[in-house]
């Protein structure tokens, strides 16, 4: 096993060398790959252009199409975005000039406009280099109530021409709130925006988790007075809960499956069991002393990383689900728990409470190397989640007092909240939903 100095040495050379790379885009339909980042630069510096309208109600849409991009290619962390010069088109013939975009520093422009067809809103926008190649040309079509989708589906095509990756646009987060007075469970989306609330319990409502078809959710709830596994199908609105003796707690869903995996203890031990998504058990799946809770499979489902007192403090396990065979990751520390595991299957996220009482958030690799602690002097910062293309996390931290939701990218830099909201948020989980 490689030590966490030397990982983290590597690491270090790692990101230091695809720094000095500029970056590369592919040409919409060619194949090629086109440098458009300077050599030392951090983020691409991408000229954003106002979308053109023809006032009235085509200004009003540009107007938000324009908020839209702008705050979804900067929640990325991709961009350095830098506003177009007044003179950035020939005022003769409306052709753009050039020598404006290199003149601020731009790597590439993007623009458009929005017309109307049949009452409804049609973007077309255009990417080119700064020499002027294009890039990208697609026309984005929806109704005026869809202007955010049109904007975002954008962002989406433009990051995932430049990483290959759709990024996080149009996935969701879940996560606890109790701006209500009881602990519900809400759903928002990538960004913090469009929060709706899905559980009215009027009780205690915690750990939630959306399946990996977007079908169903899964969350522990206090009703009856002890916690509960409810499943609920976001479709139809059935609900079904897991009737056992006992505890009930934290599940996670296993990718490819309707089952998800959760805390039971009406044989005795608090033991991990696979549920069917209609509340039956499937299997136990530890039995291995201790309690055993907090599951997170790996991207396949072939593997499952919990955490576990059997050998005395709470420490981060991974189990091989065909065979059983259990092996112990995490060695520093003494109070390790949330693991989650990344969507390319080499990390895992996990909190640990350290000697001055806080908790921070660190990252290791699958085989026990790579150590990397992400969070520092904030307070408590718990329950990590991956975003599904594995560019960003979600936690809860109280750095600033009451517990709220924050994202940093993946390598722990660029923290900042995710929402406005009142009352406390906690226990985010990222997913892709329907």
């Amino acid at each position: 096993m490689r030590s966490t100095r030397s990982s983290f040495a590597a690491l270090c050379l790692t990101l230091m060398v695809m720094l000095l790379l500029p970056m590369t885009l592919r040409a919409e339909g060619t194949g090629e790959y086109i440098a458009i980042r300077k050599e030392g630069a951090s983020r691409i510096a991408i000229v954003l252009d106002n979308t053109a309208a023809k006032g009235g109600k085509q200004s009003e849409w540009a107007k938000s199409l324009d908020a839209t991009i702008k705050e979804g290619l900067d929640f990325t962390g991709l961009f350095n975005l830098l506003p177009a010069p007044l003179n950035i088109r020939n005022a003769q013939n409306g052709a753009l000039d050039l020598a404006t975009i290199a003149s601020v520093g731009g790597d590439i422009y993007a623009g458009g406009s929005v017309t109307k067809n049949s009452g409804k809103p049609v973007l077309e926008m255009y990417v080119s280099d700064a020499s002027g190649k294009e890039l990208l040309a697609r026309a984005y079509t929806g109704t005026e109530l869809q202007l955010r989708d049109m904007g975002l589906r954008f962002c989406a095509d433009l990051v995932e021409l430049l990483t290959g990756k759709r990024s996080v646009f149009g996935t969701k987060i879940v996560f606890v709130s109790n701006r209500t007075g009881f602990k519900e469970i809400y759903m928002c989306d990538f960004d913090g925006q469009n929060t709706v609330q899905l559980t009215n319990s009027r009780s205690i409502s915690l750990t939630p988790s959306v399946s990996p078809d977007g079908n169903y959710l899964a969350w522990t709830d206090y009703t009856s007075g002890r916690p509960d596994l409810y499943i609920k199908n976001l479709a139809t609105g059935q609900k079904v809960s897991v009737n056992k003796h006992g505890v009930s707690i934290s599940p996670a869903w296993r990718p490819g499956t309707n089952t998800c995996a959760t805390t039971l203890s009406y044989q005795g031990d608090q033991d991990l069991y696979l549920i069917r998504s209609d509340g039956s058990v499937e299997r136990r799946l530890t039995n291995g002393g201790g309690i055993d809770v907090s599951p997170s499979f790996s991207p396949d489902g072939s593997k499952m990383a919990f955490v576990s007192t059997r050998q005395g403090g709470p420490q981060i396990f991974i189990q091989d689900i065909g065979s059983g065979q259990t092996r112990r990751l995490t060695y520093s520390g003494t109070y390790n728990t949330q693991p989650s595991w990344s969507p390319s299957g080499n990390k895992i996220l996990y909190s640990s409470m350290q000697k001055n009482g806080e908790i921070n958030i660190f990252m290791i690799d699958v085989d026990g190397a790579g150590l990397l602690q992400l969070t520092n002097d904030s307070r408590n910062n718990e329950y990590p989640s991956w975003s599904p293309d594995g560019s960003m996390i979600v936690f809860s931290s109280t750095r600033d007092g009451r517990r709220k939701l924050y994202v940093m990218n993946a390598d722990g830099s660029n923290q900042r909240p995710l929402l406005k909201m009142e009352g406390e948020q906690q226990q985010p989980s990222w997913s892709v939903t329907k």
